[in-house]
């Protein structure tokens, strides 16, 4: 490697974006290509061990679309490399051996490269980082049954500071999808079904990942969880205006409000262009009009797709110059679309070389940014590895607070919370209530990578669903029956399953999803589902549950929702977990014993029958629940979005407004009066929503506009103060501009999308007005206790 004493570009006294273009000016053409490119050495790895019609790759399809291990490191960095792809989260590897591999890697890189450029190194970090050992947090659903950006936050901090504590600059999270289609595989990966959430969720995510120095990737950009019968890679049939109101809020506000310093390409097709093709949607859109400054990454394989899969183009090198042209910089997970042939098509003139250095520029800035530029740069992170405790108890106990305030008490039923001392016998049953990987999301190590090395067990100590409760209900009889798995047709254990249900003075079953990908479980990338009736034979032994007329408590851990219509009014108490991670098991006992009080809401609607689709609740009111009578399908959700029960009560009430009146351009404040009626502490998610009354076009008939979880103790009650800005009514016009008109708004506050005490309108006047990047995009709360109440 040339000694890198004297180069300009690494002289910290000048700007990012000066250093970048010193380094840009000294390349040759293959070496800013070069710095468009990546390497998944990992993917390329198989286990002895393992027969071979066992193994899978991370990704099983990187064998259809990559260059694989055709391209060694150190052919594929011979001019440098722009990135170095998931060292740590492709196979186990201990702290030590993944610091050691990651310091050969860059090693191969840098000895290749005449400028000594590193790489990047960027991670998957969706339910924390994905390694082997990590702290497994909740999935992103779970997240938003929190209603707690804070905790997010706080929980992504966590993630960037293991991550970056061992070389890692740039994870690939969070999944800003909004679920619009509850039979997708990767609803579990998305934070919920309505944008605002999503947005202020995600917003947090990138605010502390980013904080402790590790890039945020927005994915995936955009229309991806909208396709046809929600089948993955599936082509997106939507319009423009749903597009800019649906699905891109949550992006733009994550980039205006947090800074996020980067974005992933869409596999899908939007109305027959795919994403990572679209100008629009890249340049015009992400760069001019929002004022995107980061680097564009393609989701793994993206590139080669156009050519394979969309086939917008004839061949790879085809590919990456639609690619490229579009807006993208750089290519995951391996370099087949922007490799040599792409220094083939500027050389011959079919690629203008300005579009090399767009991008080029873009990835070198950011490494300067990340300061792997820097005279002083070292490949090993910021931390020594005896130092590095990837799963401390420090994040266990971040784990274990997301975990409890996700969980959702959907129904107390006649026997929750549990009390132990009046129990002697408890059957525990079903498949989620022995086996702790149920608890964790497909991007999680144990169902991410672990199922390739049966022997490695989770690489975490977990307590299964069982095992806590057992703890939870010291002094109690448990008995335990799996019944069925979570897949399949086998019965043969339903029979002694309902045995002990028989035996047993209440039964608590744990239904639900085991997380994997492309066909590899009941849920996550690729496993998506034809209705949603509970896998398996998981329905037939609720039944025979049911019917030994001992009461039953079901418990769905789930990556998505189901349909429980036919088990609601039967079961003697109904709980909702969303995949609640490596202490979920604790979370959910705690709810059922009382010991922790519930306080999680819906991000998505509980639907009632198996094919109540869609179940969004974002409807236009000629869709909506309120037009009974117009189909035979039963649209009406068994629980709203938004709905959450407590082993406590509130009131929700005296909604006050600033005022009635308030020009297009103005902003008015409605405070509602929040009580703990109840005799126990506990936490209330105050929601907000509007109805504009009459737009340009069919509009949803609410949408959620704020919220605040709110804890009190009993008795105790807190003004929540929603400072509310026209701009939070602007939706798309007839013309396809973002506009704020005048006109009637209710205001509808309470606690779910459909139970809403407080009502009031607000007349906005004065003249239609255009808004833009820099409208107003949150809308701010303030918590206010009452002495004496």
């Amino acid at each position: 490697m040339t000694s890198s004493s004297h180069h300009p570009w690494q002289d910290t006294a000048l700007p990012a974006g000066t250093r970048a273009e010193l380094l840009l000016r000294a390349m040759t053409l293959e070496e800013k290509v070069a710095q468009l490119g990546s390497r998944w050495v990992g993917n390329d790895l198989a286990d002895a061990d393992v027969p071979a019609e066992e193994q899978f790759n991370v990704a099983p399809l990187q064998d259809v679309f990559t260059a694989g291990g055709t391209i060694s490191l150190e052919d594929a960095s011979r001019h440098g490399l722009g990135q170095l792809t998931r060292i740590w989260g492709s196979v186990p590897l201990t702290v030590d051996e993944g610091v050691a591999e990651l310091v050969r890697q860059h090693e191969v890189v840098l000895e290749g490269s005449r400028l000594g450029v590193p790489a990047l190194v960027h991670e998957e970090c969706l339910t924390g980082f994905t390694t082997y050992g990590a702290t497994v947090y909740p999935t992103a659903l779970a997240w938003g049954a929190t209603f707690d950006p804070d905790l997010v936050e706080r929980m992504s901090a966590a993630i960037g500071r293991d991550m970056a504590a061992v070389g890692v600059h740039q994870g690939l999270s969070p999944v800003l999808d909004v679920v619009r289609d509850y039979r997708w595989g990767r609803v579990e990966e998305s934070i919920g079904e309505d944008p605002y959430l999503v947005a202020m969720l995600g917003s947090a995510y990138v605010r502390g990942l980013q904080g402790a120095g590790v890039i945020a990737t927005l994915k995936h950009f955009a229309g991806y969880s909208a396709s046809r019968a929600a089948r993955n890679h599936g082509p997106v049939s939507m319009g423009r205006r749903e597009l800019l109101d649906v699905i891109l809020p949550t992006f733009e506000t994550a980039i205006a409000t947090a800074g996020a310093g980067s974005v992933m390409s869409s596999y899908s097709d939007v109305d027959g262009l795919p994403a990572g093709a679209d100008p629009w949607l890249f340049t015009q859109l992400l760069r001019d009009e929002w004022g995107f400054t980061g680097t564009v990454v393609s989701d793994y394989g993206a590139v080669p797709f156009l050519a394979t899969m969309h086939h917008v183009a004839a061949d790879p090198a085809g590919a990456g110059v639609l690619a490229l042209t579009a807006g993208t910089d750089v290519e995951l997970p391996d370099t087949l679309g922007f490799g040599p042939g792409l220094i083939d098509k500027v050389r011959s003139g079919e690629l203008a070389e300005d579009l090399v250095d767009r991008a080029a520029l873009r990835v070198l800035q950011q490494k300067v940014e990340l300061g792997l530029l820097d005279p002083d740069w070292t490949p090993k992170g910021s931390v020594d590895p005896v130092e590095v405790d990837l799963d401390s108890e420090g994040n266990r106990a971040i784990a274990r607070e997301l975990a409890e305030r996700s969980i959702v008490l959907l129904d107390a039923g006649s026997v929750l919370p549990l009390d132990s001392s009046a129990l002697r016998r408890v059957a525990v049953v079903g498949p989620c209530s022995g086996a702790p990987r149920t608890f964790m999301g497909c991007y999680a190590f144990p169902n991410h990578v672990l199922p390739r090395y049966p022997d490695r067990g989770l690489g975490l100590d977990v307590q299964s669903a069982f095992e806590a409760l057992r703890v939870e209900l010291d002094g109690v009889e448990l008995v335990h029956e799996q019944g069925c798995a979570v897949l399949g047709d086998d019965r043969s254990g339903i029979a002694a399953a309902v045995e002990a249900a028989r035996g047993a003075e209440i039964c608590v079953a744990y239904v639900g999803d085991l997380s994997g990908l492309f066909g590899h479980g009941s849920s996550g990338e690729g496993c998506d589902a034809e209705d949603l009736r509970l896998p398996g034979v998981q329905a037939e032994l609720l039944t025979q549950l049911l019917d030994t007329g001992t009461p039953v408590v079901v418990v769905v851990v789930s990556g998505r929702p189901y349909a429980l219509g036919e088990f609601a009014d039967r079961a003697a108490g109904l709980v909702q977990a969303f995949l609640p991670g490596q202490e979920g098991g604790a979370a959910i006992a705690g709810v059922l014993s009382g010991r922790v009080v519930p306080g999680g809401k819906l991000p998505v609607q509980i639907p009632r029958h198996v094919g109540g689709q869609p179940g969004t609740y974002l409807q236009p009111a000629l869709g909506s629940v309120e037009s009974a009578g117009i189909s035979g399908l039963d649209a009406v959700p068994l629980y709203p979005f938004g709905f959450g029960a407590s082993y406590t009560t509130f009131s929700v009430e005296d909604l006050r407004l600033s005022a009635t009146e308030v020009p297009t351009d103005g902003e008015f404040t409605a405070t509602v009066r929040v009580r703990n009626t109840g005799a126990r502490a506990g936490d209330e998610v105050v929601q907000l929503y509007l109805h504009d009354v009459v737009a340009q076009v069919a509009r949803p008939l609410k949408f959620l506009t704020g919220f605040a979880r709110v804890t009190s103790e009993p008795g105790a009650a807190m003004d929540v103060t929603f400072s509310v800005h026209a701009d939070r009514t602007a939706y798309t016009g007839v013309d396809l501009r973002r506009i704020v008109e005048p006109g009637d708004l209710e205001v509808l506050v309470g606690t779910s999308s459909q139970d809403l005490p407080c009502r009031a309108v607000v007349r906005l006047t004065g003249d239609v007005r255009v808004v833009g990047h820099d409208r107003t995009m949150v809308t701010p709360v303030e918590l206010t206790a009452i002495p004496g109440a």
